[in-house]
């Protein structure tokens, strides 16, 4: 069971708003329904958590890239969001169609391909267990990427107790 919701920085609080990811196959397509919640360009964040096992933040600034933390990889990775979110930060997603059929690398002459050190693992390895991503997403806002990273259990509502919401996340809960 998947729990998301928006939580977007207005001149009076936050606003949050319970969203359907129904729709949500990418993080552009994550980032620009945060976008089209937006006041003023302000700060929203997209809260992703599944059940206690795992929990994501998206934080989208105006047009700038939007930031993303993911609680626990491997954990996320079993679920088709944060699959979608993992993917994107370990570059899984860049399927190129019928390029990666194409050997471009120069090793069609039979020349081995080197091997690429990637502590998130290969594009085609196992991705690791805990954190993945920008720990430091929500600092300013309160909760230090230390503090984000001991978060489990009920991690949204912690965060949004700092972030001084609580009724508001509770309230589309």
């Amino acid at each position: 069971m998947y729990f998301a919701a928006l939580l977007a920085r207005t001149d009076h609080g936050w606003e949050a708003s319970d969203t359907e990811l129904d729709n949500v196959e990418t993080l552009t397509d994550l980032a620009d329904l945060a976008r089209d919640h937006s006041v003023d360009d302000d700060t929203v964040l997209a809260l992703i958590e599944q059940e206690d096992s795992w929990f994501a933040i998206v934080r989208v600034d105006g047009e700038d890239d939007p930031r993303v933390y993911v609680s626990d990889a491997a954990a996320a990775s079993r679920s088709s969001y944060g699959a979608m979110l993992v993917d994107e930060l370990t570059g899984r997603d860049e399927d190129d169609g019928e390029l990666d059929s194409l050997d471009l690398d120069g090793t069609e002459d039979g020349e081995p391909e080197a091997a690429e050190d990637d502590a998130d693992g290969d594009a085609d390895g196992p991705v690791r267990h805990g954190p993945l991503g920008d720990d430091a997403l929500i600092a300013d806002l309160g909760v230090s990427g230390k503090e984000l990273q001991a978060l489990d259990g009920d991690a949204l509502s912690t965060i949004a107790d700092v972030l001084g919401c609580t009724d508001v996340l509770e309230a589309v809960r």
